[in-house]
């Protein structure tokens, strides 16, 4: 069962934005806690985002002040505004149920590429 359905990633120039959208037909997204996880090659996956259900966020210190996670509890999607990208960024990004309403189900993910 595939919860969560990602998009946006793509290939942009270092200092470059993009923005991830996370959505779900299976569940509402509302009664969770959110977050945006990244895996890098040969690392393990990271949360880099979360954000609560009555709005309150956390970043992880590599995206601070570069990166914002929102929700529109209309649309059901959970949002990841990714500004100055640097290389180091590149990753397939996922999102998941943050801190302790994280799920076993993951989606496809992302691809972002961030060219020197």
């Amino acid at each position: 069962q595939v919860l969560f359905v990602e998009s946006g990633g793509g290939l942009v120039l270092s200092g470059g934005s993009l923005r991830l959208s996370c959505a779900s037909s299976e569940i509402n997204l509302n009664e969770y806690q959110m977050g945006w996880y990244r895996q890098a090659d040969g690392k393990q996956r990271e949360l880099v985002a979360g954000i609560g259900r009555f709005g309150n966020k956390d970043y992880a210190e590599a995206v601070k002040g570069r990166f914002a996670i929102s929700r529109d509890n209309a649309k059901n999607t959970v949002y990841l505004q990714m500004n100055s990208l640097k290389p180091e960024d590149t990753a397939v990004y996922y999102c998941n149920g943050a801190w302790d309403d994280r799920f076993n189900s993951w989606g496809q993910g992302t691809q972002v590429t961030v060219s020197s």
